[in-house]
């Protein structure tokens, strides 16, 4: 029988309206008939419609990692509410009595099984075939570009630099926002997107001490030097294909395709991932909205990122990802270039419900010297070009609070850690453990993120999950 989640049948979905349309067939009785193949892996029914005649669904599962959602409704959503409506009627222990399964099913089944068998055989040819190469003379040139386009960078931060941030204005302003625009010409959206960071940056701290745009500008510098060194010597040896061991080429702006890491080895099989924490929000300097979900490798205790983007002028017709509460099986574990917190992609994949040797793993895998922490977070810190706000899973031996309503976390060797917000995140979660119980704070394991704030001269450590032995409380939404 299949094993259908609710936070499954959430993935699912096109949007969350598509969520509440499908409860609510459910919840009003709309369907007139529940059925199931002999196997379980086909579930499919009626369900009433607008009109006199009612709508057939099914949900295929032949391929538990590719489910094939089929309906007769007029509905351009997909899938649609109807064959949604048949998952969350099995989840909520809907009763389907076994039918043999129509005829048309048995024909598209029947289709769909050939395509699939010549899709394998057609990528066991294309394993077999050596990669084709990418022309070496239109990579050369690539490169050529690349580097003329970080050298128009390398003179407009000089000219800042020289200027002194304390007198821009809306004229220099608007000078910058034209090169970050001609940096396009180079192939360059990395840095292109770190310009514009900068310009908004200075933007929201004109008249200030410019601590973040400084510390902007050291990144923008370290990206030119080492981004330079990094293309002239792939240009030296030879081989100018982009380099699998090296963060520079996201930084610089390639986008890793899942066929180029499967080549290079950057993959794992089998895995199992647990979502610690899970977060949305609007960058303006990328002009995408992003998904970011913080997960953890359950053998490995490796804690890695998801990360979807989503372009403002796309949005509306790219799903938007949320939290999931199941642990997600991997048939395939895609993994990005980077040091803590690499970034992660899976394809096909299967929910299953999480279990308490999950959440023992879990707890397991959390660091339990703040030393060691500190040192692992100061050393990725130190490099300007290393994600500012690494996550780490620490034990809390200890929750206590100051009169001042200040929050410190201790150790099992009596090391202290406050907790704080970040600014510039956006999203304060501190309040929150006010509306948890103080005994639930004590033993616990503690998704943290570290952030150096500039302004400050200090290392701010942010509550994002609570995970207890029977609970897990998430701060971060």
């Amino acid at each position: 029988m299949l094993n259908i989640t609710a936070s499954y049948a959430d993935t699912l979905a096109p949007n969350s309206a598509a969520v509440k349309n499908a409860l609510g067939l459910v919840q009003k009785n709309k369907f007139t008939s529940l059925h199931r193949s002999e196997a379980g892996d086909l579930l499919f029914g009626e369900c009433q419609g607008s009109g006199s005649s009612g709508y057939l669904a099914s949900a295929d599962f032949a391929q538990p990692d590719k489910p094939v959602f089929r309906c007769t409704c007029p509905s351009r959503q997909f899938p649609c509410k109807h064959t949604l409506g048949l998952l969350y009627a099995l989840h909520q222990g809907k009763v389907f009595t076994v039918a043999p399964v129509p005829e048309d099913l048995v024909s598209k089944r029947e289709k769909a099984e050939k395509r699939e068998e010549k899709r394998q055989q057609q990528e066991a040819c294309h394993a077999a075939e050596k990669p084709k190469k990418t022309s070496k003379a239109a990579l050369t040139k690539k490169i050529g570009a690349q580097l003329q386009g970080l050298e128009l960078l390398e003179k407009l931060l000089l000219e800042l630099v020289r200027a002194g941030l304390g007198t821009i204005n809306d004229k220099t302003l608007k000078n910058l926002t034209a090169q970050a625009k001609e940096l396009g010409n180079y192939y360059l959206p990395g840095p292109q997107n770190e310009l514009r960071k900068l310009i908004l940056l200075m933007q929201e701290e004109a008249g200030g001490s410019f601590a973040y745009s400084m510390e902007q500008v050291t990144m923008l510098h370290a990206l030119i030097r080492k981004g330079r060194s990094h293309l002239e010597s792939r240009l030296e040896s030879g081989s100018p294909e982009p380099d699998p061991g090296s963060e520079l080429e996201e930084l610089l702006g390639h986008f890793w395709q899942l066929a180029e890491l499967k080549r290079h080895g950057m993959t794992a099989e089998g895995v199992e991932l647990v979502q610690l924490a899970f977060t949305g929000y609007d960058d303006r300097a990328r002009q995408e909205y992003v998904d970011l979900g913080y997960w953890l490798q359950l053998d490995t205790g490796e804690i890695h990122r998801t990360l979807q983007y989503r372009p403002y002028k796309a949005a509306r017709h790219i799903r938007e990802e949320d939290s999931f509460t199941d642990v997600v099986q991997a048939r395939e574990l895609y993994l990005y270039p980077g040091g803590l917190n690499r970034r992660v992609r899976y394809e096909e994949w299967q929910p299953r419900h999480t279990e308490d040797g999950d959440w023992e793993a879990v707890t397991r895998s959390a660091r339990r010297s703040y030393s060691d922490v500190l040192k692992t977070v100061r050393n990725q810190l130190k490099n300007p070009l290393a994600d500012r706000m690494p996550v780490m899973l620490l034990h809390v031996a200890e929750t206590l609070v100051t009169n001042g309503g200040e929050y410190i976390i201790r150790d099992e060797g009596g090391h202290m850690l406050p907790l704080s917000d970040i600014g510039d995140v956006g999203q304060g979660t501190v309040e929150l453990l006010s509306c948890i119980k103080r005994d639930r704070l004590q033993d616990v394991a503690l998704l943290a993120r570290f952030r150096h704030l500039p302004d400050e001269g200090r290392l701010a450590v942010q509550p994002l999950t609570v995970i207890g032995q029977d609970e897990r409380i998430r701060l971060l939404y």
